[in-house]
């Protein structure tokens, strides 16, 4: 029998979706503190996310090239549990977090597997669709089989989680968790009535279709 993949449901930017994610059973929820995009939140929204879901509950802050003092500002205040660098950040940069970094890679058909070596230390990776333009959040949908070779060799580094983001909705994520088992969910536009909004019946239809993709993986 097969564990259900973690689930990070992005974008959240109010406490009832924030609460709902929770109950149908996300593991981590997204902070977008990206002002470029348009689940972009204030600090203090952020706050009441965090008073609304409690300790417990494990948040990811969203950063696309932030310095230092500012990301740092953020997580004091907010209480972050994991710190996402969605841009093109280096591995020096993210120096002050590398134990609970989360780096995300926008792949596109040359994308040079060898760059993870660089970020070894980082406590996990995101992959996500290639843009030229959005640091993620385009809702497209990608080959996601350009991750298969990756898989091993991630893998060598034990327990680093690894996510895969990028037009993850109900329709198509049974594909993804059969193509990639071992891969966190990473989902945004997907559940959404609008940026920013979550949709409750697409939400509880996003984790049925995991469950069932879960359970045709194991038989």
């Amino acid at each position: 029998m097969t564990s259900r993949p973690p689930v990070k449901i992005c974008g959240i930017t109010n406490p009832e979706d924030a609460l709902l994610a929770l109950e149908l059973g996300a593991n981590y929820l997204g902070l977008n503190f990206f002002s470029g995009s348009p689940r972009f939140i204030e600090l203090e929204q952020a706050r009441e996310i965090r008073h609304a879901v409690g300790s417990g509950a494990r948040l990811v802050g969203v950063f696309v090239h932030r310095s230092v003092e500012e990301i740092r500002e953020i997580d004091r205040a907010v209480g972050l549990d994991v710190i996402q660098f969605h841009g093109d950040e280096t591995a020096l940069e993210m120096g002050p977090f590398v134990d609970r970094a989360l780096k995300a890679f926008r792949v596109g058909e040359s994308f040079e597997p060898s760059i993870l070596d660089d970020y070894s230390r980082c406590w996990g990776y995101l992959f996500d669709t290639f843009d030229e333009h959005l640091y993620g959040g385009s809702g497209r949908t990608w080959n996601y089989t350009n991750l298969v070779g990756l898989t091993d060799r991630v893998r060598l580094e034990p327990q680093k989680p690894v996510f895969v983001a990028g037009g993850l909705r109900p329709e198509t994520i049974a594909q993804v968790v059969a193509q990639l088992p071992t891969f966190g969910l990473d989902v945004c536009t997907g559940v959404e009535s609008f940026p920013g909004k979550k949709d409750p019946v697409l939400m509880q239809r996003l984790f049925e279709e995991i469950a069932h993709a879960e359970t045709a993986n194991a038989t």
